[in-house]
């Protein structure tokens, strides 16, 4: 008789959680569901969502590829993105999914179609399928309007944001729920806090879901701060805002601790000018007074050079490890 496969939920979207957590964890003995964010605002995907009335097909793409078994070249087919004419911007695969979605008129056939070309043998799934939109509130009282414009601030990004929110509302997709009432672990992040990760944990029915689990929480920090969205925030400043997000406590945090060299990191800065400095631990704050119930998992998680990133191999082990019992 078989062994019975360890089930691991990934939340999360953009290419942090794909590339960070799901290109290593699909090298494991294991059974993976990823729970997307599709209320992308702005770029290709949303730019089909506004047009087609679709649910965001960017992050459900980059969940595909990150667990995809395929040729590279088809791996780069699926990564093209049109520089010149009528389609400039958008990427082959948003308009590949979302033609397959408009002709099957089936989002479940539509995955299943794709994860066979890409040979997956796990599941992706959208967090809804309701057509809602993401809102801030910044501590002016000021509101912003979309996902996109969370992600990329047009008014002053120094302004600290306060609260979001989904309007209308939008409740979970039942496969979605499902996989986390089933889930031995279930993996928030990493990403950008409010532009991706609020809006799966602002969707009804998915904190809950996961207060109601029997199934370990694990929250993976970011590496860096983002502009607009976590000015100068510490590890304690991530946790407090996912777990007013979740509803629960968080069992296990992992973060990093090493330091990329001056020059790595001011390359990758230049890069990336909206990633602001590494996110802090700060010493001052007694974590394990201030999280009891929370066990913190520190140490080297960085790749060995190159961009500031998480080495997926290294996240996989501890999250592979922390499956069993």
């Amino acid at each position: 008789m078989s062994k019975k496969l360890k089930k691991i939920v990934c939340l999360g979207g953009g290419n942090a959680m794909p590339k960070a957590v799901l290109e290593g964890l699909k090298k494991y003995p294991i059974k993976i569901s990823v729970i997307c964010a599709v209320l992308d605002s702005g770029g290709s995907a949303g730019r089909l969502r506004k047009e087609f009335n679709i649910i965001s097909p960017g992050d459900i793409r980059r969940a595909l590829i990150a667990l995809s078994n395929t040729s590279p070249i088809i791996k780069d087919l699926f990564n093209f993105r049109f520089q010149i004419g009528d389609l400039k911007g958008h990427n082959f695969a948003n308009l590949f999914i979302a033609a397959l979605e408009l002709t099957t008129n089936n989002y479940e056939k539509t995955i299943k179609e794709i994860s066979k070309l890409l040979k997956i043998k796990h599941e992706v799934l959208p967090v809804t399928l309701n057509k809602a939109n993401l809102y801030a509130i910044l501590e002016n009282g000021k509101v912003i309007s979309g996902e996109t414009n969370i992600d990329v601030p047009k008014h002053n990004g120094k302004l600290k944001i306060k609260r979001v929110f989904l309007r209308p509302k939008a409740r979970a997709y039942p496969k979605a729920t499902k996989a986390i009432k089933e889930a031995d672990l279930i993996v928030i992040g990493p990403g950008d806090l409010y532009s991706t990760l609020s809006q799966i944990l602002l969707t009804e029915g998915i904190s809950r879901a996961i207060q109601k689990s029997k199934a370990k929480t694990v929250y993976i920090c970011n590496l860096m701060n983002k502009y607009g969205e976590t000015n100068n925030f510490s590890v304690f400043d991530f946790i407090k805002e996912i777990e007013k997000l979740l509803g629960n406590n968080l069992d296990f945090v992992i973060y990093n601790t090493k330091k990329p060299s001056k020059i790595r990191f001011k390359r990758y800065k230049k890069e990336h000018p909206e990633l602001l400095g590494l996110v802090s631990f700060n010493k001052k704050v007694r974590l394990d007074q201030v999280f009891p119930k929370t066990k913190f998992i520190g140490g080297d998680f960085l790749t060995s050079s190159g961009p500031i990133i998480h080495d997926s191999k290294k996240i996989a082990k501890v999250l592979f490890k922390l499956c069993k019992p």
